[in-house]
């Protein structure tokens, strides 16, 4: 063992041979993925390469940013990784969540109805529909409406989804990545059976929620149909560069209509600096494809460890997995906050600062987060949360290297031992 895993972090040799040895166990699953950042990782070059990166290209103007090149550039890059007609990439779209608001707003209408095929969508969506709490600018306040239909057998129900269109359906909606809900992800692979199902019925555009699920397979959700994505750089696209932003890309009719959201109606994508952003926003889609590979590595050596020590896990080591999350089912609150608290210790930054629950904004429970990254609430660095409500289930995500995301699966095991929250004879 690494003599600062035993005398920097006090890792014992039983807790540091079990991990090991279930790692061990994973080397050709590792390599699979290792193919699909190799594919990631030449597509995203040979995207920069078409649209003629330039080292001009990184400088910003001031203003309005009329003709900014920079901007444009990364516009074509994004949607040429993607498969999509076209992309809106902004430093100032807050988050995920900022994008995939602009995008439903950019679109829907009053009288328009949106139709989530994929089961109940995570918290802080749930208020921009307007499904919980009274919300000031909610899609119901302005007389948009929702029709949810569930999941059946981990897939949407198809049959049940064209009974719900109406005339009034102007939107499909898919959210690739679990949230809080306790279900796999869904894979391009269903996503594209789902599309060349509905496809034979109508042509309402499908949009999805790509958020944590760039680069996790060879293929993004325009190259099999889907007519919009949108997701977050602080997540997989921004490699751990980015600082902020968010990105939306799709057919370029729609792209048009959410850019006069973005901005204003009848300039759209024409202003906007980019505050001298270009650079790092390229330089983390140039690394994002390795960084979600490092996170993926860590995903499946938590759901290794911890289905060995007993606990319930989504998805499983070997199972089919779309994006990075990892769910860990603990079934008791004091084991999430110890989960939460080791994960942070092994964040390169705020280390040494204990998370504790609080009412995050956008969600109905206290919710602990750790969250020790270069980029604050970085969602691809090492970082984990959790409601506390039962069934007491956490969510880890991310790891820059799979090194540190090691670290973090090591402190998390020791911390549970020694709290008397796992079974000593698994080690």
């Amino acid at each position: 063992m690494n003599a600062i895993l035993r005398d920097a972090y006090h890792i014992t040799d039983p807790v540091y041979n079990y991990v090991k040895a279930c790692e061990d166990k994973l080397q050709g699953l590792f390599l699979e993925h290792q193919r699909i950042r190799e594919y990631n990782q030449l597509k995203v070059i040979r995207a920069f390469q078409e649209n003629r990166l330039a080292s001009y290209d990184f400088h910003s103007s001031s203003g309005y940013g009329y003709g900014e090149g920079g901007r444009e550039k990364v516009d074509r890059i994004f949607a040429k990784v993607f498969g999509a007609q076209d992309a809106l990439v902004r430093p100032g779209i807050a988050s995920g969540t900022h994008a995939l608001t602009l995008a439903l707003q950019g679109i829907l209408l009053p009288g328009d109805e949106m139709l989530c095929i994929t089961g109940l969508p995570y918290d802080t969506m749930q208020k921009i529909i307007g499904l919980k709490g009274s919300v000031p600018h909610s899609l119901r306040e302005y007389q948009i409406f929702y029709v949810q239909t569930d999941l059946v057998n981990g897939a949407p129900d198809l049959s049940c989804v064209l009974e719900k269109i109406t005339p009034n359906t102007k939107l499909i909606y898919w959210q690739r990545s679990i949230g809080y809900i306790d279900r796999g992800t869904l894979s391009i692979e269903c996503l594209q059976h789902a599309i060349k199902t509905l496809r034979a019925q109508t042509n309402i555009p499908i949009m999805v929620d790509n958020c944590y699920g760039e680069f996790t397979e060879c293929l993004e959700p325009p190259e099999v149909g889907a007519n919009l994505i949108a997701g977050s750089l602080i997540k997989n696209p921004g490699g751990g560069i980015a600082r902020s932003g968010g990105y939306i890309a799709g057919d370029a009719d729609l792209i048009e209509r959410i850019s006069y959201r973005v901005t204003t109606p009848g300039i759209g994508r024409d202003i906007g600096i980019s505050f001298g952003t270009t650079r790092e926003v390229l330089q983390g889609l140039y690394f994002a494809p390795h960084v979600t590979y490092e996170a993926m590595h860590t995903a499946i050596l938590f759901a290794s460890v911890y289905q060995g020590l007993g606990f319930s896990t989504t998805p499983m080591p070997h199972q089919e997995r779309s994006d990075i999350v990892q769910m860990i089912r603990f079934g008791e609150p004091e084991a999430v906050c110890h989960f939460c608290e080791a994960v942070q210790q092994a964040g390169s930054v705020d280390s040494h600062i204990t998370p504790v629950p609080w009412d995050m904004p956008g969600y109905s429970d206290e919710v602990i987060m750790a969250s020790g990254g270069f980029v604050e609430g970085s969602s691809i660095e090492v970082s984990a949360d959790g409601p506390l409500k039962p069934p007491y289930n956490v969510f880890y995500q991310g790891g820059l290297t799979a090194d540190q995301g090691r670290l973090a699966v090591l402190l998390t095991v020791q911390r549970l031992l020694d709290q008397g929250l796992l079974d000593v004879s698994k080690f």
